[in-house]
């Protein structure tokens, strides 16, 4: 079955993601007569106006109720006007993994982009997290626009990288010109020591960042506190090892844990606090189901729990 790329495009109301469709559909290099289905999945103030678009075969469906994203319908949608590809204005207040979990099984995401109100986004990102959350962790391009120069960048860049450090960030000035993040994002530890040293505080970065890049992590020697934790399925000589973990609210609270080996595991209790020192390598594992880090321990020191059990980004 052949794929259907589809063009996401996420944000609150007045975040310019209309202005942005607009403007892409009126622009022959994007829109060059591909059959094109364009789902609006909320009223936003600004309307569309297809007269202006570069081509004539973009075809406008209404998505009224988040339940009403549901595969069979949206495959019927696409398939009515033959459509090769998908372009979604999603609505702010819709999870992502409602579209992900819905769509048919051949569209595939190709690109999604975030478009904020510099000047509201720090007021949604205190009072509705998740949310805001839930579309910056999958992004690959956040526009800040009406960024005047009294807005704190370094505030916005910070929510960004809690998210992710892979997501690139523009900054669309009330001119209409656009610049683009380039504040740098050290690791707060150093992986070229012999020993990398992950503190607690660091863990919720340290584990984002190895899941990203795993290759960078390949034998690297990590020294880390954790919670140990059990499964049947694995060997007598296998644990998971890591910390509650909190991306944005305590409702996302989950075990964000790594695989690892180590000849005395039979001695470790469930839910006993350690720190260990072990070496990193890449490679497939069962406990996975894929490929992934997974550490050979070479020593366990017994500890208190910390301070701060939940490890978070912000």
């Amino acid at each position: 079955m052949k794929e259907v790329p589809v063009y996401l495009f996420t944000g609150f109301l007045e975040a310019g993601k209309t202005k942005f469709i607009q403007e892409t559909l009126e622009d022959e290099r994007f829109n060059n007569g591909e059959r094109t289905l364009l789902l609006l999945c909320e009223d936003g103030i600004e309307e569309y106006d297809p007269s202006t678009f570069s081509s004539g075969n973009v075809y406008i469906e209404t998505i009224e109720n988040e339940s009403d994203l549901e595969p069979k319908a949206l495959e019927k949608m696409l398939q009515s006007y033959k459509a090769q590809r998908v372009l979604v204005e999603y609505n702010g207040m819709w999870l992502l993994d409602t579209l992900y979990q819905q769509m048919p099984q051949n569209w595939v995401i190709a690109q999604e982009f975030l478009f904020c109100d510099a000047n509201t986004f720090l007021s949604y990102n205190a009072n509705m997290r998740q949310l805001v959350y839930d579309k910056l962790r999958s992004c690959e391009l956040v526009v800040f626009n009406r960024c005047g120069p009294d807005i704190d960048r370094m505030s916005l860049h910070k929510i960004v990288r809690a998210a992710s450090r892979r997501t690139d960030i523009a900054y669309e000035k009330p001119d209409g010109s656009v610049e683009y993040d380039e504040i740098e994002d050290p690791l707060p530890f150093d992986l070229e020591a012999p020993v990398v040293d992950i503190a607690d505080r660091d863990y919720a970065l340290f584990y984002s960042d190895l899941s990203n890049e795993m290759g960078k992590y390949e034998g690297k020697t990590l020294h880390y506190k954790g919670l140990v934790a059990k499964s049947a399925r694995l060997p007598e000589d296998t644990f998971v090892f890591g910390r509650q973990m909190m991306a944005c609210c305590a409702n996302d609270i989950q075990f964000a844990g790594l695989i690892c080996r180590w000849p005395e595991a039979k001695t470790l209790a469930k839910g006993e606090w350690v720190v260990i020192t072990a070496e990193v390598s890449i490679k497939w594992h069962k406990g996975y189901g894929k490929r992934g880090p997974v550490l050979t321990v070479t020593h366990v020191e017994h500890c208190e729990k910390p301070e701060e059990p939940v490890a978070v980004f912000y």
